[in-house]
């Protein structure tokens, strides 16, 4: 759990968090609801909480806000949050809100790509849907957090967009653990079913 602290510039310790880098002049908060399927109220209701105390801390500071391409395509309970979220934002002197797809880079079991080679190295059946999604790899994450201006702004970094069954093919592929595919889209042991719907 984090905890905030007057000295805290990156608020978080999961993926987005580790390839930040310190700046006086800015709060980062990166530790908000990750996983988009969450269904429990209390992690939505800590992510507020946490967003208070970084406001009572920082309030004269700069925040950058990381939240999510999907409040535009889908009405979940988690992008539901992210534009309540996103609303608070706005209560501090100045902030950015970045919203941005899926990164390609980190250990949380949450993001497509994990969850999708987890199933891969897990040997786990799994429906591939015929559906576009947003990619973002670390370098032009890192480009754009370079390009903050130190007025308030909201930044889309929407990466590739993708067909997921491209993402599987570029990222995901089974090789990376063991496994057969073959050029039909059909994975003998990893039992991969690409779905039109």
């Amino acid at each position: 759990m984090s905890r905030v602290r007057s000295k805290d510039v990156i608020i978080g310790h999961g993926d987005i968090a580790s390839v930040l880098t310190d700046r006086d002049d800015r709060v980062y908060f990166a530790s908000g609801v990750s996983n988009s399927q969450e269904d429990r109220l209390s992690a939505y209701l800590r992510e507020v909480n946490l967003m208070y105390n970084v406001y009572a801390t920082h309030k004269d500071k700069h925040l950058v806000y990381f939240s999510s391409l999907s409040i535009f395509y889908a009405d979940t309970m988690y992008t539901r949050h992210k534009r309540r979220m996103e609303g608070l934002i706005k209560l501090f002197k100045t902030y950015t809100i970045i919203r941005m797809g899926n990164i390609t880079w980190g250990t949380n079991p949450h993001t497509l790509i994990n969850f999708i080679a987890n199933k891969f190295k897990n040997h786990e059946p799994i429906e591939i849907r015929d559906v576009y999604r947003y990619v973002c790899d670390k370098d032009e994450f890192l480009h754009w957090i370079d390009l903050i201006p130190p007025w308030s702004c909201e930044l889309n970094i929407p990466g590739k967009r993708m067909l997921v069954k491209d993402i599987v093919r570029e990222y995901c592929y089974p090789w990376r653990f063991s496994g057969t595919f073959e050029h039909d889209h059909t994975v003998q042991k990893l039992q991969i079913r690409f779905s039109d719907s």
